[in-house]
């Protein structure tokens, strides 16, 4: 007990803290709430959902209509996976920007953490079984036919049949129950890697003298971004609860008919766009799995003098057209395969690749 007592003050309480960090380092405990948000509704949703065609549409109405506080648990679900999202982005975007990347093992670590919660959330998006479900999960999974002689066996493989069908919702079912719990013992080997050698800091500096215990400063400072976040939360669940969902998915999944434009949840549009900008099937899935993966590249491409790029103002620009470019493909990914907007997409495509491979030279120019 003791031992334990002691892991936990070690973690959590005298856990020594560089003073100067700001609110950007907030999103890595906003991020292990949501994912306990997630864990909690997860858990309530399916002791009523039923993994079958014939009825897993349906359950989801009598969730909504029927159980108490079901709409409520199924709104907070759904809308946890978007905010769950939104700040994985940020940490991520603040790791690049600060030189977090620099702790390998907590970068790659994240990275895989990253990688494990699309998969989860992928799977989750075609449980409701309505269109925008069932021809999400048919596009996607097909793409897994480009890969050259085992392609189609795989596609069969997943789907347990010929096409998506009843062992598909199975079999997704299970592994969407399964991989959040995955996900708490991979979020436990980052924090230990993280703890290792400590946070870093905006200024990127190596001093270890001016630290300071995270309790009690760092956990009002935690506390008061929950607090922000749980306001902008339940104001989205309450006043606007259906508006980050797709109109199509409220239509029983029908495979005789298809949606004028299918298009996966925002989080995934990015990867979408850049997907649908390489006239290859083949070209195209590796450019969609390339987009998270190249993030690994950071910590053995880049060699800093200074971790922050608040010290380098071309970096700062650099930076800065990274995010617009992120945030225009997401906008491309929405948007019909028609000019211009596979031109435009083609574009921000490029410039999205080009800032892994320019940033080591210009850095190198620079330093």
């Amino acid at each position: 007990m003791k031992k334990n007592f002691k892991i936990i003050n070690n973690f959590l309480i005298n856990l020594p803290t560089p003073s100067n960090i700001s609110y950007w380092w907030n999103f890595g405990s906003i991020l292990g709430v949501c994912l306990l948000v997630q864990l909690i509704s997860g858990i309530f949703l399916s002791m009523h959902y039923t993994p079958s065609i014939n009825n897993a549409f349906y359950s989801l109405i009598h969730i909504t209509r029927d159980v108490n506080f079901g709409w409520m648990t199924r709104v907070i679900h759904a809308n946890g996976a978007s905010m769950f999202f939104f700040f994985m982005f940020i940490h991520t975007g603040r790791g690049i920007y600060y030189g977090s990347f620099l702790k390998k093992k907590v970068w790659i670590s994240g990275t895989l953490i990253m990688l494990t919660l699309m998969t989860t959330a992928f799977l989750g998006y075609v449980l409701p079984w309505g269109q925008m479900s069932f021809w999400g999960a048919t596009v996607i999974t097909n793409l897994l036919s480009a890969i050259p002689y085992l392609g189609n066996t795989l596609v069969s493989w997943i789907w347990g049949g010929f096409s998506v069908e009843n062992p598909t919702l199975n079999r997704f079912f299970s592994f969407h129950f399964i991989l959040p719990f995955i996900l708490c013992l991979m979020i436990m080997f980052h924090l230990i890697f993280l703890h290792e050698k400590g946070s870093s800091n905006p200024l990127g500096l190596k001093n270890k003298i001016d630290k300071i215990s995270f309790h009690p400063y760092f956990t009002i400072k935690d506390l008061y971004g929950f607090m922000l976040v749980f306001i902008m939360f339940l104001f989205i669940n309450f006043k606007t609860p259906f508006l980050l969902n797709d109109p199509e998915n409220f239509t029983p999944a029908n495979p005789m008919v298809t949606p004028p434009h299918i298009q996966p949840e925002w989080y995934f549009l990015f990867a979408y766009a850049i997907l649908r900008s390489i006239p290859n099937k083949l070209g195209g899935v590796l450019a969609l799995f390339m987009s998270i993966i190249i993030i690994l590249t950071l910590p053995f491409t880049m060699n800093l003098k200074f971790k922050s790029s608040s010290m380098y103002l071309v970096k700062k620009i650099l930076f800065l057209i990274f995010c617009s470019t992120f945030m225009l493909l997401t906008w491309i990914g929405a948007k019909p395969v028609e000019p211009p907007f596979i031109l435009i997409g083609q574009i921000l495509t490029v410039i999205y690749f080009s800032y892994f491979l320019v940033n080591p030279f210009l850095y190198k120019i620079t330093k």
